[in-house]
């Protein structure tokens, strides 16, 4: 039977598109597909001449100029509506916050995938702490405080950050019920942390395995994705950043604390990309997986503390733990081994893709059912059917655009809001026709399980999930 595709809501006034990389050109479609609007008035900026090609056969407005602090508003001022429309930021090298506050002014709603600072941050800022994803959204949380209510800016809704703070409520309620405590719906923040609480979890791994691969080996110099290089990269070079939990004995020597702000997070001394952790997904099962910095390791610690600071009550463990498609792997390799980015990047399409799919959810453990796998197994295959323009990571990022876009229509006074603090049954409920199969899994598995044995190792085996456990270098 063919997908239908229902009509979410309306959009009076102009649309801006900020990029058209690969997650721009996946969204665009199901802006299509989804919203009623006046296709005059959609405007896409974006640097590349790549996209006039793409964006004039359907007729697409394209304003090619790269946003920088000194023209943003004067760009955004010629084609934004006051007080109506959406502005849709999926570029990299922009301040989130800045594009942000600016729509909020105007009384336009707004979504990001992530927090985003101006061109040069990543590379050109020594102080490790201000690169960390904890600064960023410490500023956004600022903004919040001093400008509480007010037009809807959704923040970091992609598929992680984003897509997986759905999952961690979805699969807190499925743990509610298979363990026979109450699984209604928390009606607060407080809520949902004291239902984490309650359900003895003491953290999650954003858990991911891409197995997308093409037929063709992967050159030498080029960094292949499934996703932005220039993405990836800025992030695999962030120090690597983790929700810090109540449960932990043990404190990293390259480890450091937040002096401000919630406190839920640490941040070690070592980038990401060459971070490596022991994690669990269904298809592989024990894996190893970088610990990539990501908004949501930051804000789920934080939405399920009970208490305050750095020493609360109840506080979960949360990173991401990302092996991404083995071309990437091989890109990382080559890349830190010769201490210089590769000139050439290259995104895997839909067309060259000839297997694997795209496992991503949250890994809840520490629980009297041990560890339980939430998430979606999106197969590129299946992608090709459910959306045009896009592989399965792209889409499992760009229908969580989607639904944050009909959620701040829906809602259209919230606030700046982070996707931990939406509904996540209505959320889902958007996404989910585009996400292949969603699926709960349980495994007896734990980082103290299948290590060598041949060398020693300096872990806790009285608790097997402690993050000195589950770091592997």
């Amino acid at each position: 039977m063919p997908m239908t595709h229902p009509i979410h809501a309306r959009i009076d006034g102009a649309i801006v598109m900020i990029g058209f990389g690969s997650i721009g050109r996946g969204t665009l479609p199901l802006i299509e597909r989804h919203f009623h609007y006046d296709p005059a008035q959609l405007t896409v900026i974006d640097p590349s001449d790549r996209a006039s090609a793409h964006l004039d056969d359907r007729g697409i407005a394209h304003r090619q100029v790269a946003l920088t602090p000194d023209n943003y508003r004067e760009v955004l001022g010629e084609l934004l509506t006051p007080g109506r429309g959406f502005c849709v930021n999926l570029s990299v090298d922009t301040s989130s916050l800045d594009l942000m506050r600016y729509c909020r002014e105007l009384r336009v709603p707004y979504i990001d995938t992530v927090i985003e600072p101006w061109a040069g941050f990543y590379f050109d800022t020594d102080d490790n702490a201000a690169r960390t994803n904890y600064a960023l959204r410490q500023a956004v949380r600022d903004e919040k405080a001093w400008n509480p209510g007010g037009t809807t800016a959704v923040s970091c809704c992609g598929a992680n950050p984003g897509m997986v703070s759905w999952f961690v409520k979805a699969a807190l309620l499925r743990l509610a019920e298979d363990t026979g405590a109450d699984a209604t719906a928390p009606a607060s923040r407080e809520g949902w942390a004291r239902l984490m609480q309650s359900l003895d979890v003491k953290g999650v791994h954003i858990a991911e395995r891409d197995t997308q691969a093409r037929r063709l080996p992967r050159p030498r110099d080029v960094f292949v994705n499934t996703w932005s290089v220039e993405g990836f990269i800025a992030e695999g070079f962030q120090p690597a950043e983790l929700g810090w939990g109540t449960h932990e004995t043990w404190f990293p020597e390259n480890a450091r604390r937040h002096g401000s702000g919630c406190q839920s997070a640490i941040w070690l001394n070592r980038p990401g990309a060459i971070t490596r952790v022991h994690s669990w997904c269904p298809t592989p099962g024990p894996q190893f997986g970088y610990l990539v910095t990501h908004n949501e390791a930051i804000s789920i610690a934080d939405y399920y503390t009970v208490g305050e600071g750095p020493g609360p009550e109840f506080r979960p463990t949360c990173h991401y733990a990302y092996h991404p498609c083995d071309d990437a792997v091989l890109s990382l390799h080559e890349m830190f081994g010769a201490g210089v980015t590769q000139a050439d990047h290259h995104i895997l399409t839909e067309d060259e893709i000839v297997e694997g799919v795209d496992e991503l959810g949250v890994l809840l453990f520490g629980h009297a059912k041990n560890a339980l796998w939430y998430g979606s197994r999106l197969s590129n295959e299946e992608t090709k059917r459910l959306a045009p323009d896009q592989n399965a990571t792209g889409l499992q990022v760009t229908s969580a655009v989607l639904a944050g876009m009909v959620w701040a229509l829906e809602n259209p006074e919230a606030g700046i809001v982070e996707t931990d603090e939406m509904n996540h049954a209505r959320c889902l409920e958007i996404q989910t026709p585009y996400l292949g199969p969603v699926e709960a899994h349980y495994t007896d598995w734990t980082p103290l399980q299948d290590r060598w044995q041949h060398f020693p190792e300096d872990i806790d085996e009285s608790d097997p999930w402690q993050f000195r456990n589950v770091l592997a270098s």
